[in-house]
């Protein structure tokens, strides 16, 4: 990668308040600091931005509180005598015969153990060895007394890591499958393996973008729904949809999808396109595709997102489909701007929305999973400064961060199969997509962090636009919220917490599945199950719990509950709509998916 002009990101205006609509300028850093920062941000590059500060921090306090707490250590050497025990047991069993019950078993995310040959012997001893191991740390990395509850998570995190490294099934000598494969093929899947790993290597060192496989072509196989890009600006494209109705229900719908990933994932193949599918239903359907940033547009800011992007193609929309509210549909971060933006309108007295939509989207970060592991004053300024070098923040560096919490699946598993089995990666539509990363701009990316992670300033009343502070419960509209089960990235229970900040008529669906499958639930989709349920303007709050035991399973997809919902706020039809307005300079550009897809 070619070497970028540091930019001084950090010395732009930031919001820090003293009093609630007070903004205050951040003071401009002298020059030699930037000295500090190039070694930080070199530093940061050698240990994939993690901050060294953070991760001592953290196993100094859990220590600290271990040493001085001798009732923690006896328990601590029960538990692990106890463990022993179990484990001296099963295996006198197992070595002799007897059919004797496994003492521990794997997580129920764990897959790396199904294969049936670790319930044979040695394969057996060494699987329980390391699950007694991993219980052992569980209980150790508990929150003890005085110990930050996160520091106690962070350890905890770092140990899960470490294990993963560690664990039998990474290893061809104590790995059943990889054995009998071997054998099996005649060594031939570790030639295969080691081909694929010379391949990831030089990928890895070179950066390149691995092109498309046959069958999964953008804008032919995936993105495919026809539409026409109606406006365009160095932030975003905006798509038109065509309506495959003869006529559509009058007020349009906005797509805001996150800019940490391309739009596409909500219109993958014609089958599960959430797009395809509404335009279907009768709507009439937009979607942002937002530009993949580069260091010359590292300056780009949340307000830059909010105002050139939701507000310019609002503006866009309004030219196309004159006197016609529109329902907006926020996905994961790009939910999180559009409730910025919809409570911003609000205060501002702007009422062109008649629908918010949150997809997997938070507006509150207390309770947003193991990604605050990664959020400390330490950790957020070593990845400032790296950004502060090259511009943005690079798509390795997100994946990392997103492989890593689910490292025994997304990592180790992945090693395996690939470079000891010798199988390839099987393409899917959604792993295609998922190797289609972006980048995040410097500063934009700094905000979010800052702003909404590190002191959650948006449901803390202290996020303001536009020199005064917002507030959600100014947001009148309808909302429809969508939270998944297994979501590692918006925990369920952070995204309902939406209903506690909120007054307005509220419909929240709980679905199954993770942050990306569990929006991808097309009608059809074997095995899938929702709840939802409705709170009414200004109701009390009930808690996620309370909600979950009031609330039974459905079989199916949301999507129809969703589409039903939308009919109901938007119940007039009207004839098509003209693609784009030539006489408001929105002539179409181009046809779907348009330019900034398939920008690398």
């Amino acid at each position: 990668m070619a070497k970028t002009t540091p930019k001084p990101v950090a010395n732009l205006p930031v919001t820090v308040t003293a009093k609630p609509d007070e903004i205050v300028p951040r003071p401009v850093a002298h020059p030699h600091k930037n000295l500090d920062r190039s070694i930080r941000a070199a530093l940061a590059h050698t240990t994939g931005g993690v901050s060294p500060y953070s991760v001592s921090q953290a196993w100094n306090d859990w220590a600290l509180h271990l040493a001085r707490s001798p009732g923690r250590q006896l328990e601590l050497a029960e538990c692990a005598q106890t463990n022993a025990l179990k484990m001296m047991f099963y295996a006198t069993g197992a070595l002799s015969g007897k059919d004797t019950p496994a003492p521990f078993a794997a997580k129920p995310h764990d897959h790396r153990f199904a294969h049936d040959a670790w319930d044979n012997p040695p394969f057996n001893l060494w699987k329980q060895g390391f699950l007694a191991v991993q219980d052992w740390w569980d209980h150790a990395t508990d929150t003890t007394r005085g110990l930050d509850p996160q520091d106690a998570e962070r350890t905890r995190f770092q140990v899960r890591q470490m294990l993963d490294l560690m664990s039998p099934s990474n290893f061809p000598g104590t790995n059943p499958e990889i054995i009998e494969e071997t054998i099996r093929e005649g060594g031939r899947n570790l030639i295969e393996g080691a081909s694929h790993f010379t391949e990831d290597v030089m990928q890895t060192l070179t950066q390149t973008h691995k092109p498309a496989p046959e069958g999964y072509q953008i804008g032919t196989d995936l993105a495919c729904t026809p539409g026409e890009v109606v406006f365009r600006n160095d932030l975003f494209e905006l798509i038109q949809y065509t309506p495959k109705t003869k006529t559509v229900r009058a007020e349009p719908v906005l797509f805001v999808p996150a800019w940490i990933m391309k739009y596409y994932i909500l219109d993958l193949s014609p089958q599960n396109s959430m797009i395809n599918y509404l335009v279907g239903q009768g709507f009439s359907v937009f979607m942002i595709s937002w530009c993949n940033p580069t260091a010359d547009q590292a300056d780009l800011s949340l307000e830059d997102y909010r105002k050139r992007g939701v507000l310019a193609a609002l503006d866009a929309i309004n030219a196309i489909v004159p006197d016609q509210k529109v329902h907006a549909n926020g996905y994961c971060l790009g939910g999180t701007l559009l409730a910025i933006t919809a409570a911003t309108m609000a205060r501002d007295g702007d009422d062109r929305l008649a629908s918010v939509t949150l997809m997997a989207a938070q507006v509150d970060f207390a309770e947003a999973g193991e990604l605050l592991l990664f959020v400390d004053e330490s950790q957020v300024a070593f990845v400032e400064d790296m950004m502060w070098e090259q511009g943005y923040l690079d798509r390795p560096q997100m994946t990392r961060t997103f492989a890593s919490i689910r490292a025994e699946d997304l990592i180790y598993t992945r090693a395996v199969n690939r470079y000891f089995l010798g199988k390839d990666d099987l393409p899917t539509d959604i792993t295609v997509w998922n190797g289609d990363t972006t980048r995040m701009p410097a500063r934009m990316h700094s905000e979010y962090l800052r702003g909404l992670f590190l002191e959650n300033r948006l449901t803390a009343g202290r996020f303001a636009v536009e020199g005064r502070v917002i507030a959600l419960k100014d947001i009148a509209v309808p909302m429809f919220v969508i939270a998944t089960e297994s979501d590692h990235i918006a925990p369920w229970k952070s995204v309902y917490k939406t209903q506690l900040f909120t007054d307005c008529d509220l419909t929240f669906v709980l679905t199954k599945g993770g942050h990306n499958g569990g929006i991808l639930s097309e009608p059809g989709h074997p095995g899938r199950h929702f709840r939802i349920g409705h709170r009414a303007p200004g109701a009390l709050y009930r808690g996620a719990d309370r909600w979950l035991a009031a609330h039974p399973s459905e079989p199916g997809s949301w999507w129809p509950k969703y589409a039903a919902w939308l009919g109901r706020k938007n119940p007039r039809n009207s004839p098509l709509p003209q693609m784009g307005n030539p006489d408001a300079d929105l002539a179409p550009l181009c046809p779907a998916p348009g330019t900034y897809v398939h920008q690398m």
